[in-house]
């Protein structure tokens, strides 16, 4: 059965940090790009990093560039999203994806979808 299942999130702190996994099964994150989006309430979705097959090269949404960085566990299929210093404002429901590219990526934008989780949430308040 191929699915993304994501885990990780959960309340913090505005300043704070959090570390999402995403564990693929059913294939090999090898062998697509892989990355983030999120969905806050009210809000459409966003694309937030790409992580690339070929090569492991990244691509960041402006809002999270510096703060956000995506790397990936090649043996054990799994990729991460570290999240520092967080703001109330990337509070959204995260999803990891397939078939990402990092110019949409970069432009914040959502890319067509293949393969996605049920998502975590990620809550950052006071």
């Amino acid at each position: 059965q191929v699915q993304l299942v994501e885990s990780g999130g959960g309340l913090v702190q505005p300043g704070g940090s959090l570390k999402l996994s995403c564990v693929a099964s059913g294939f090999r994150l090898d062998f697509s790009n892989i990355g983030w989006f999120r969905q806050a309430p009210g809000k459409e979705r966003e694309g937030v990093s790409c992580i690339s097959s070929s090569d492991g090269s990244t691509a960041y949404a402006d809002s999270v560039k510096g703060r956000f960085t995506i790397s990936r566990d090649i043996a054990k299929n799994e990729v991460y999203l570290q999240m520092n210093s967080l703001k109330p404002e990337d509070t959204a429901v995260y999803y990891c994806a397939t078939g990402c590219d990092h110019q949409t990526v970069a432009a914040g934008r959502l890319w067509y979808l293949d393969i996605w989780g049920q998502g975590t949430l990620v809550t950052v308040s006071s």
